[in-house]
């Protein structure tokens, strides 16, 4: 990158606006990578060199066309929320920041459809006014656009009731650029959505992104204390399992995290293990009666007037990556890790693995649908001393059956992909010939990228991704 000329190739991007402050592109280099003391490490000293912040599709489209000619690296960044570098530029390059383009385009019958920059928080209050909210939607709302949850995300508040990201019926449509002389703009329908989703943009520039929605109801937030982690967590799973009552969020939260919530201070009592709910104002009686069932006490139930008059964030501000988040204000030598519970209803066992893992790994759960089953993951806090110690705790994890996704690699293998999936790097070479677009996230891209996009898939046959 040093080679090129970059104030020629600013003045090739015109009328689009390019910033070339350093500070600025310095800012938009970063997202939040920090979680991971092992990908701060890594990433801190990457950068891009131009930012770009096209407001149309032909804008975007022209910015794609001039990288494509002087072989320009490309990443495409919406919020920065993501926690594994996924908008970070490895090789430098242009950062095309995507919030330009963020009109809401079309509202109509269980479906929203936006620009890829429009923002989550900004969707779900157009669609309140029309009677329908989102199907699922990230704690990170305010600052998230459609396009980058896509790319990047895989759940949200909503999960527990409608299934994950990937879930049939949940994308309906991307469209999405190809980088070329001269881009053309591909429709991903359904199913065949998911060639682009969690791609982290590597096979091609979102556009466009329509997503299922659902009936808006009245919800409460919910906050309900326990004396012991296991009876948080036993009350959590029954919810997530009740058949009679509604929920959009079911998270449970150690006491030692609680702690780490000041905002929450003289709401909730000091040493309580934390369930953290959105139930519908209609289901409230049969959930104090489940929470008082299992030994809980309900703090806080507010609709968002209440809340608003307590000065308080929304709950799922508590849950999530946001829980992390929360910790992390107050001390930076925490973060975290995924972990998959082999079997949500086994409340002792998880209580076990909490119990083996020692004082310095504090649990989180978050319980989700899929395919209609209920899964339940922890994030939990670690406090870092050095990575064998962190992948100590991952042993601890595996050993006891719980599965790992690595928080701490910006490979879009690593995480909750862990095997190569074929398929995005066959619509790659498609739609990415040059292999422009947020190169280095790819552990095998060089390895197939001299073959065709058939005899790329056609490892998928032989390696399915998870």
């Amino acid at each position: 990158m040093a080679d090129l000329d970059w104030t020629r190739i600013a003045a090739a991007l015109a009328p689009v606006d390019v910033i070339d402050d350093p500070v600025t592109i310095k800012k938009r280099s970063r997202d939040f990578f920090w979680y991971s003391p092992i990908l701060n490490a890594q990433l801190r000293h990457s950068f891009g060199d131009l930012v770009v912040r096209p407001k149309t599709r032909e804008e975007l489209a022209h910015v794609l066309a001039v990288a494509h000619g002087a072989e320009v690296p490309i990443v495409l960044r919406g919020g920065g929320t993501g926690n594994y570098g996924q908008a970070v530029p490895l090789h430098g390059g242009l950062i095309v920041e995507m919030t330009g383009m963020n009109r809401i385009l079309e509202i109509g019958e269980g479906f929203v459809r936006a620009e890829a920059g429009a923002l989550m928080a900004d969707i779900n209050a157009a669609l309140m006014a029309e009677g329908w909210e989102m199907a699922m939607f990230p704690s990170t709302q305010d600052i998230a656009t459609i396009g980058g949850f896509v790319a990047g995300g895989s759940a949200g508040i909503g999960s527990i009731a409608n299934g994950v990201l990937r879930e049939k019926g949940n994308i309906l449509q991307l469209k999405a650029l190809s980088v070329e002389d001269t881009p053309v703009e591909h429709v991903f329908d359904a199913a065949d959505a998911l060639q682009i989703h969690h791609a982290w943009g590597l096979n091609g520039a979102i556009t466009e992104v329509t997503l299922r929605t659902v009936p808006t109801r009245d919800w409460v937030g919910c906050m309900t204390g326990f004396e012991s982690y296991r009876a948080c967590y036993g009350a959590g799973y029954a919810l997530a399992a009740s058949e009679e009552i509604g929920r959009k969020l079911c998270c449970t939260v150690d006491a030692r995290i609680v702690a780490y919530f000041p905002r929450l201070e003289g709401h909730v009592p000091k040493g309580a293990n934390l369930l953290v709910a959105l139930v519908p104002k209609e289901d409230m009686a049969a959930f104090n009666a489940l929470m008082a069932a299992h030994g809980g006490e309900v703090h806080l139930a507010m609709d968002d007037a209440r809340r608003t008059a307590l000065k308080l964030p929304h709950v799922f501000e508590f849950a999530y990556n946001h829980t992390t988040l929360q910790v992390l204000k107050s001390d930076r030598s925490a973060t975290y890790q995924q972990i998959a519970v082999p079997d949500p209803s086994d409340a002792e066992r998880v209580a076990a693995m909490a119990a083996a893992l020692g004082e310095d790994v504090w649990p989180h759960h978050e319980f989700a649908r899929i395919e209609g089953r209920i899964v339940a993951f922890d994030l939990p806090i670690i406090w870092f001393r050095d990575e064998a110690r962190l992948r100590e705790i991952d042993a601890t994890y595996e050993a006891g059956g719980f599965a790992v996704a690595d928080a701490h690699t910006f490979f879009v293998e690593g995480g909750g992909v862990k095997n190569v999936d074929y398929r995005h790097l066959a619509w790659k070479k498609r739609l990415d010939p040059k292999g422009l677009l947020n190169p280095g996230k790819s552990k095998v891209w060089e390895d197939v990228r001299h073959l065709s996009p058939e005899e790329i898939e056609a490892r998928s046959q032989k390696e399915p991704a998870e």
